[in-house]
């Protein structure tokens, strides 16, 4: 083997691990709920900007859209949400039950009250969640989300998290994940299916 070779050929090893890890962990972590004893979401009780308790038991009857954030979050978290509201939009009057939820992964900044200033820049049918550091811990986990706090060089710290979008129907059971990858007319269609 050439020097050059050498040289190529551990990145690109590292990086074909690093595909087949990567790979194995959204298989494990989106594996439908038919197919596999893998349970994703569960029952949750968090507060509203409003103040008000919003459990999983009262999104039953329509699917409904989940996604972990923060309100500090400089672009992924406003952009899904532009994202979901543009779905939400293009659903028009047949989408009028559908909800998203945004689940905070930083109660200690994200208040109700800030939650619900941070969501009312997008559709009215996103609502945003907090509660106590137990209670967004235990939702993480059983949606097998991720959330780490990662201190900043200013003594601040900001938060890596979970970017999918979970589709849980009507029932509350896992679909899958969400594509907001596409027009919002196809992913509307797709979500009016399941109303």
């Amino acid at each position: 083997m050439s020097p050059r070779a050498r040289r190529l050929a551990l990145p690109l090893l590292a990086l074909a691990i690093g595909v087949i890890a990567l790979g194995t962990a959204i298989y494990v972590t989106l594996l439908p709920r038919g197919g596999s004893s893998v349970s994703i979401g569960g029952p949750f009780a968090l507060t509203a900007g409003d103040g008000r308790t919003v459990s999983d038991r009262d999104l039953r009857g329509a699917p409904y859209l989940v996604f972990f954030g923060f309100t500090h979050c400089p672009d992924v978290c406003p952009t899904k949400l532009f994202q979901l509201s543009e779905v939400l939009r293009a659903m028009g009057d047949g989408g009028q039950k559908v909800r998203a939820l945004f689940i905070t992964v930083d109660p200690e900044r994200d208040t109700p009250a800030i939650m619900k200033s941070y969501v009312s820049s997008f559709d009215e049918r996103i609502v945003g969640l907090t509660g106590d550091r137990e209670a967004i811990d235990k939702v993480v986990r059983d949606f097998r989300a991720f959330a780490k706090k990662v201190p900043t060089k200013d003594g601040d710290y900001t938060m890596e998290h979970t970017g999918l979008v979970y589709l849980m129907g009507k029932d509350g059971q896992f679909i899958g994940s969400f594509n907001l990858e596409r027009p919002p007319e196809e992913a509307a269609k797709d979500l009016l299916r399941r109303v």
